[in-house]
């Protein structure tokens, strides 16, 4: 089975981070968000997929075609981004009518894939959240989906649409999509995926929720470190040595001398890390940091930080410099 993903997004709320790179290329525990999901698929079975892309798709071509050369992958080219029902649609011709199995390229899942994978229904990955009004929400008549409803007003449940679908039916969901292109039907000045799952609920296909509850987002800062400390604490291989508090990852290439670090530090490769002392950091590729005491920060690629203390949000090629006093 095929997996699609949608990658094509700008991520505004992760800027300076994005202006460079898509945020499915973002680091969270040594790897990209995107190699996390795909190597979660691969372990589960998935055997080939179609990644949509857009915004900076050639980082992402170019990463895969150095890091993962040997997965089977379809690039399709998002060339405006007019909702998520539309990205899907843009890869009809890559998939065809066969069963798909379909996620969010921002989303990191924990969940059981194998299982999920081998249902005979198409099936939908669902949270209990406290605000639904800010997600796609579906309402249920026993064990089967009843409506699905975009970002309500008034929500029909607390069950929130996390980004994952199985789709046991992929005739059906070309032609609602289809439609929904044809006929210019948008919900929020978009094409939902919502809109299409409805249209097939009403001709009769039945769906069925999946419960997960480890859901990890990457949309903003917060949360971006937030999936950075949950991802590296169930890591089993971090670093173990002097001046090192776990978990923590450096990746193969970068230089740590001198510095304290963690818990939850990731450090990309390349970098190069001095005198320091990290805590809940997340230090780019190629970055320089010399004599920090940071904590609660995000530096981006090829930055170089000397001397800087307390909490920073830089992105690629980023310079500071400061004063800071004492000993590591």
């Amino acid at each position: 089975m095929k997996a699609v993903i949608p990658a094509a997004g700008i991520g505004t709320r992760l800027r300076p981070h994005t202006l460079n790179k898509p945020k499915a290329l973002l680091p969270v525990a040594g790897k990209p968000i995107l190699a996390h999901i795909m190597d979660d698929l691969t372990e589960a079975g998935i055997d080939g997929f179609v990644l949509i892309v857009g915004y900076h798709g050639a980082e992402v071509r170019e990463w895969f075609a150095r890091e993962r050369p040997g997965l089977d992958i379809t690039f399709v080219e998002q060339t405006e981004r007019l909702g998520l029902g539309h990205a899907i649609w843009t890869a009809k011709e890559a998939i065809g009518e066969e069963p798909f199995f379909c996620i969010l390229g921002d989303t990191i899942l924990k969940a059981d894939y194998a299982d999920l994978l081998a249902s005979t229904e198409s099936m939908i990955a669902v949270r209990e959240v406290e605000d639904p009004r800010r997600f796609g929400v579906v309402e249920m008549d026993g064990e089967r989906v009843k409506a699905f409803v975009e970002k309500p007003d008034v929500p029909p449940s607390n069950l929130a649409i996390v980004g994952a679908y199985l789709f046991r039916d992929g005739a059906a969901l070309w032609r609602s999509l289809d439609r929904i292109v044809a006929e210019d039907i948008r919900t929020r000045g978009e094409y939902q995926l919502t809109d299409a799952l409805q249209m097939m609920v009403e001709q009769g296909i039945p769906f069925r929720t999946v419960p997960v509850t480890d859901w990890y987002d990457c949309g903003k800062k917060e949360t971006w470190l937030d999936t950075n400390r949950i991802l590296l604490d169930r890591l089993p291989d971090t670093v173990e040595a002097e001046g090192i508090t776990a978990p923590v990852h450096v990746a193969e290439g970068a230089a740590v001398t001198g510095s304290r670090l963690g818990p939850h530090v990731s450090v990309g490769p390349g970098a190069v890390v001095k005198d320091c002392i990290l805590t809940d950091c997340v230090v780019g590729a190629g970055s320089r940091l010399t004599g920090c005491r940071l904590m609660h920060s995000l530096v981006g690629e090829n930055c170089v930080l000397s001397g800087v203390a307390g909490e920073v949000n830089v992105g690629d090629y980023t310079e500071l410099e400061s004063e800071v006093s004492g000993d590591v």
